[in-house]
């Protein structure tokens, strides 16, 4: 463990400025044109201050200060979404971390979800503590953002009803399909449901097995919800898909072109 140690002046004066004047992270490149010293000895000198448990590093070149009230530099994350979008972006945060956020579900989930344009090596990193699951997405799926301020990191993070669609394009981004299937039900309830919106996003995206999913869901689900069902009847592709590639499907409902579990045949609508 890691304690506090004193700072000279110089130092104090150095990193208060590097505080102010960066915004919840500091990189070596960072300090360098700050300070106006080389990146070598901002290198340096951030490898002191993290000795001495001034500062933290999260990852290689990027340190985070040490806040004041903290007895050890081992402390977990402030604030974990700041770190995505410093070491992930191009990306936002989705899945069950969105869901969280828009207050679509009542599950507390302690990794965080982000959705990026890179190809990271390591998907699920622990960064101080904190679980990060990653997924890689194109270019062109990058819409249905809300900017939030977190301090003052602008963070993206999907929308509510984007957020319904990550879920239902990949379950596992809402901790499987009965969690997603809750957030789904939670959202139609919800002052933030926008059924037209959910369709154009869904078609932007351009994934067949999303419309499936949405279409049975909405059947069994929320069959009051007849433009949705409609919308997605007429846009069915060819082939079949799972409801969850995570659960056994024995049964495929054919009117979808879906294999769901055989006991979701005959679950009663919410």
């Amino acid at each position: 463990m890691e304690t506090i140690s004193g700072l000279g002046k110089l130092d104090r004066e150095r990193l208060a400025a590097l505080i102010q004047r960066t915004k919840g992270t500091i990189s070596v490149g960072e300090a360098a044109e700050i300070l106006k010293v080389s990146p070598t000895d901002s290198a340096k000198m951030l490898a002191r201050w993290r000795k001495t448990g001034w500062v933290s590093r999260v990852h290689r070149g990027i340190y985070v200060p040490v806040p004041l009230e903290s007895p050890t530099a081992d402390g977990p994350l402030e604030d974990p979404w700041i770190i995505a979008e410093r070491l992930f972006a191009p990306c936002y945060i989705g899945g069950w971390s969105a869901a969280e956020y828009w207050g679509l579900t009542e599950q507390i989930f302690r990794t965080i979800v982000v959705m990026t344009r890179q190809k990271p090596r390591d998907r699920s990193p622990n960064i101080k503590g904190t679980n990060f699951l990653l997924r890689t997405i194109l270019e062109r799926a990058m819409f249905g953002l809300k900017p939030v301020w977190r301090g003052q990191v602008k963070v993206s993070v999907s929308d509510p009803t984007r957020t319904v669609l990550d879920m239902l394009n990949d379950p596992k981004l809402g901790g499987g399909i009965r969690s997603t299937v809750d957030v789904f039900v939670s959202y139609l309830k919800s002052e933030k449901k926008d059924t037209k919106l959910l369709i154009e996003y869904a078609k932007q995206l351009d994934n067949g097995a999303v419309f499936k999913r949405l279409g049975f869901l909405a059947e069994r689900f929320a069959p009051e919800e007849t433009y949705v069902i409609q919308e997605c009847q007429s846009r069915m592709t060819k082939g079949n898909a799972k409801i969850d590639h995570d659960l056994p499907a024995d049964k495929l409902v054919t009117k979808w072109r879906l294999w769901v579990p055989n006991s979701w045949v005959t679950v009663e609508p919410k």
